[in-house]
C-alpha cells in the first residue's frame, strides 16, 4: 500500500507486469491482498513451515499450472503462496529484502523494535500439546526463505499491541489514514453456513457480537498469535500461545473484548457547541427528500456533512467537503458518490444532487426540480 501511495504500483496491476512468466499472470495486486486470486493455499511439495525454505528461484521454480485452484476474483480463497509473491514483488521494487524493507518503513517507524525475522532471546520455545493427554513435545523453528513473507515474523504482546494501535489509526506516518482506512474495507466473504468473516486489503475482518472486527490471525508450529480491533471504539485484543493448536482462539478474544466492554467502557465524548457555522452549511441542515423517500443533513464539524436515513429508500453515510457546494460520500450507498449544492440565479439553494438523485425541501417539491417533470403538476390538496 505504500508503494502504490508512491504511484510506484497500482492494486490493478497484473502479477504479468513485475513477473512475466508467472503461470498466473492475470492475477492483480488486489486480488492477492484479499486472497482471492485463486492460488493455492500452500507451497508444492513439502510442508513449508516444517522444512528448510526455498529461495527466490525455487519459489518461481515450483509454481507451476497446479497452484492455480480457481478463476480468479470468483471466491476467496487463503493463499500463502500469494502473499510469496506480495513478498518478492516488494523486493523486486524496493530493492533489497522484504525483511529489511518491513522493518525500515513500518517496525522501526512504529516502534516495534522486538519484532524480527527469527528469534532473538529472551524467547519461549513452541510446544506441541497432544489433544488427549497433558503432555508436550519441543516444536521445530524453521528459516522459510521466500515463503517469509507468508508469516515468519517473531514478536511481543507490547509490540503487537503497537500494530494493533496503528490499526486503531495511529499510523505515525507509515500509512496514510485514508489508505488504512481503505484496507479495512470488505472486498470478499470467506464460505460458510454463515457470512461472519472475510477480507479486505491484508487484514482479515469478522463480526462479533455487534462489532465489526478488523486484524490478522497466525500461526508456526508451536505458536499461535491473534490481534483484533475494533475501529469504531478504539479497543483492542493481543493473544499469543506457545502451542501448536489453540483451543478457539477467537472465542478468547472476543471474551477479552467483552470485559474491556465491561470494566472500561468507552465514554462519550463531551458535547462542546461551536462558536459559529458558516450560513451556508447552517442553510443546508434540516429534512430532504429524495422523491417520497426522507433524509436529516446535519452540520459536522470542519464542513463535514452527515445524511442520516429516516424513511424510505434514503441511505445514511457521511460526506467531506472537496470544494465549493461539494462533498464526496464517504461510507454506505453513497461511498465515493458527489453530493452538490445546486443554486438558482439568485444564489439561493435549488436542490441537492446526490450522486444524480435529486433531493428538495419538501416531496416531489412543486416549486422545486423534479426530474421528469409532474403530471398533474402538483399534489392534489384543498
Amino acid at each position: 500500500m505504500r508503494l502504490r501511495d508512491e504511484g510506484v504500483v497500482a492494486l490493478s496491476d497484473r502479477v504479468s507486469r513485475f513477473f512475466p512468466d508467472a503461470v498466473f499472470g492475470d492475477v492483480t495486486v488486489a486480488q492477492l491482498l484479499s486472497h482471492t486470486a485463486g492460488i493455492a493455499a500452500e507451497l508444492p511439495g513439502s510442508w513449508w513451515e516444517r522444512s528448510p525454505g526455498v529461495d527466490a528461484s525455487g519459489l518461481w521454480g515450483a509454481l507451476d499450472a497446479s497452484v492455480v485452484k480457481h478463476v480468479a476474483g470468483r471466491r476467496h480463497h487463503y493463499s500463502n503462496v500469494g502473499y510469496a509473491v506480495l513478498g518478492a514483488l516488494v523486493e523486486r521494487l524496493r530493492g533489497g529484502d522484504w525483511f529489511s524493507v518491513v522493518r525500515e518503513e513500518v517496525l522501526e517507524p512504529l516502534g516495534m523494535s522486538r519484532t524480527s525475522l527469527t528469534p532473538v532471546a529472551p524467547c519461549a520455545r513452541g510446544f506441541a500439546v497432544h489433544p488427549f493427554a497433558d503432555v508436550v513435545v519441543p516444536e521445530p523453528s524453521q528459516e522459510t526463505g521466500a515463503m517469509g513473507p507468508a508469516g515468519q515474523l517473531w514478536s511481543t504482546v507490547a509490540d503487537l499491541a503497537r500494530w494493533a494501535a496503528f490499526l486503531g489509526g495511529a499510523t505515525n506516518g507509515v500509512l496514510s489514514v485514508d489508505s488504512l482506512a481503505e484496507m479495512t474495507e470488505t472486498v470478499t466473504v470467506a464460505e460458510g453456513p454463515k457470512w461472519v468473516s472475510g477480507h479486505g486489503l491484508g487484514w482479515q475482518l469478522r463480526g462479533s457480537g455487534g462489532r465489526r472486527l478488523v486484524g490478522h490471525g497466525g500461526s508456526m508450529p508451536g505458536f499461535q498469535a491473534g490481534l483484533w480491533v475494533d475501529r469504531s471504539s478504539g479497543d483492542g485484543v493481543v493473544m499469543v500461545m506457545n502451542a501448536t493448536t489453540p483451543s478457539q482462539p477467537w472465542s478468547l478474544s472476543d471474551a477479552l473484548l467483552s470485559i474491556m466492554d465491561e470494566c472500561e467502557p468507552v465514554m462519550p465524548s463531551p458535547w462542546r457547541p461551536r462558536e459559529s457555522v458558516p450560513a451556508d452549511e447552517l442553510g443546508l441542515a434540516g429534512y430532504w427528500f429524495w422523491g417520497t423517500s426522507a433524509g436529516l443533513l446535519r452540520v459536522e464539524g470542519d464542513g463535514w456533512l452527515r445524511l442520516d436515513a429516516v424513511s424510505g429508500m434514503m441511505s445514511t453515510s457521511r460526506f467531506r467537503p472537496v470544494g465549493s457546494d461539494e462533498w464526496v460520500g464517504l461510507d454506505g450507498y453513497y461511498a465515493g458518490e458527489t453530493l452538490r449544492v445546486v443554486r438558482g440565479d439568485d444564489g439561493r439553494v435549488r436542490h441537492v444532487d446526490l450522486g444524480t438523485f435529486v433531493l428538495t425541501r419538501s416531496p416531489y417539491d412543486p416549486d422545486g426540480f423534479v426530474p421528469g417533470g409532474w403530471s398533474e403538476g402538483t399534489w392534489p390538496v384543498r
